[in-house]
């Protein structure tokens, strides 16, 4: 992929130098004492038919693994509230079942409302997944955006020199129109979290589904990226809104990435755009 990377100054922490739907993740600057490490195994409810490790259990684990970071550095009671905007993973090398994970988590840019996260989630058999998410501080009374302490910015900003992180949505829904299909996603009570949403794991379990009818892109390292935009509550009628671009026909997702199809889901209820994945093979 022509993208520019993420470059490591020895000692100090990586600076980003690429941006968009075809970024290169910034690496795990390790050792370093910021980096959150644990470990825990592979569960029978992670994988799918064949044994891989599936997004949506994926995006459980990086949305745990979250939480444990935040207890861990003591700000569990002070910032318990966040909201994902973006979520971006890389499936390298397919983490198979029985094996072990080990999960890193640390910053990887910084405003003063949110944040860029990264998690690297290594299988002890070589699987490999890489992440990134846009995290929300969220204030419990108002439900909008609320400002990061000082004092956790600091340690946020220890793996980071991106401390002018902005908000720049990658992806723009399709229509209904042109789509190549359009399929009913059933909204279940078991799929709706403490804010009464439905929970970001849920979306990528409709990733999944249109996977299972894609295997070619099984066959090789792929990104998929989900950008939240509004919602979805319990009663929605949602509907899953499926494009296909082929290679060299659009420019719409970047100069990096016209020589390969792209799919994209559109997360509709009615007219309303509730949140827009795109697939492609890295």
């Amino acid at each position: 992929m022509a993208v520019s990377d993420f470059v490591s100054t020895p000692g100090g922490p990586a600076e980003k130098t690429g941006a968009g739907l075809a970024k290169t993740m910034m690496p795990v600057p390790d050792p370093h004492p910021d980096v959150f490490d644990t470990e825990w195994p592979l569960r029978v409810a992670d994988v799918d038919r064949a044994g891989r490790l599936k997004f949506d259990a994926a995006t459980r684990h990086i949305q745990d693994v979250g939480s444990d970071q935040l207890r861990e550095m003591g700000y569990e009671e002070t910032h318990p509230l966040w909201i994902v905007r973006r979520t971006m993973v890389d499936l390298i090398r397919p983490i198979e079942f029985k094996d072990h994970l080990r999960m890193r988590r640390w910053c990887s840019g910084t405003s003063n409302r949110w944040c860029d996260m990264r998690v690297r989630i290594d299988g002890r058999k070589g699987g490999l997944v890489e992440s990134e998410a846009f995290w929300i501080n969220i204030n419990r009374e108002t439900q909008g955006p609320a400002r990061i302490s000082d004092d956790f910015i600091e340690g946020l900003r220890r793996t980071t020199s991106e401390n002018r992180l902005r908000w720049k949505a990658y992806l723009t829904p399709g229509s209904r129109e042109d789509a190549a299909d359009v399929r009913a996603y059933p909204v279940r009570v078991s799929d709706i979290d403490i804010f009464d949403h439905m929970n970001n794991s849920v979306y990528w379990s409709v990733v999944e589904e249109y996977l299972a009818t894609m295997p070619e892109l099984m066959k090789a390292p792929l990104r998929v990226t989900i950008e939240h935009d509004l919602p979805v509550a319990l009663g929605d009628k949602l509907e899953i809104l499926r494009h296909v671009y082929p290679a060299g026909s659009t420019d719409k997702f970047g100069p990096d990435l016209v020589d390969r199809p792209v799919t994209t889901l559109t997360y509709a209820v009615g007219d309303e755009t509730k949140a827009v994945a795109a697939i492609f093979a890295l």
